[in-house]
């Protein structure tokens, strides 16, 4: 059995948490003007993105905070969203979310978390949008939403639509 990594009563072990992975990405972002001018096909439009905070112990389920009030900002339904992109430093961070927000299973992750994919730090919001815009296009779906816990008890959504 795994010791916990933060306490000896704790659930955290090397088994359910990312691994710290070398990570570099970049994203152009431009209007759709610019885009035109360049003969340039965006691949998502940001429809809104929104912040929220809680105190630093409870970091991992501050994205059940942000999402709906980027949704809020974005004017889109959470029924509407095809797919969910949560960063989990550790497992329970995606599930936790998942319950708070009644996230079906199947729309979240489902090319896997950063506990199978790695968790590139400083990297890590990129790695899931351009996971999340991926996912979209593989699925012919719309719109998706990903999310990342910050430092601190922040965290940050963003609300996408495939073009």
């Amino acid at each position: 059995t795994l010791k916990p990594a933060f306490g000896p009563k704790g659930t955290v072990t090397a088994a359910n948490a990312s691994k710290l992975n070398d990570g570099a990405s970049a994203f152009v972002v431009m209007s759709e003007d610019r885009a035109a001018a360049l003969g340039l096909k965006p691949l998502a439009r940001v429809l809104g993105y929104a912040d929220a905070e809680r105190a630093p112990n409870e970091f991992p389920i501050t994205p059940a905070d942000a999402i709906p009030r980027a949704l809020e900002k974005a004017q889109v339904r959470e029924q509407d969203v095809d797919f969910y992109e949560i960063n989990e430093a550790f497992s329970a961070v995606s599930l936790a979310n998942m319950q708070i927000r009644g996230i079906e299973h199947a729309k979240l992750n489902v090319w896997g978390g950063a506990v199978s994919l790695g968790h590139p730090i400083g990297s890590s919001g990129a790695r899931i949008t351009g996971t999340l815009i991926s996912v979209l296009r593989h699925h012919n779906a719309s719109i998706g939403v990903a999310a990342i816990c910050n430092g601190g008890g922040g965290a940050t959504a963003v609300v996408l639509q495939r073009m």
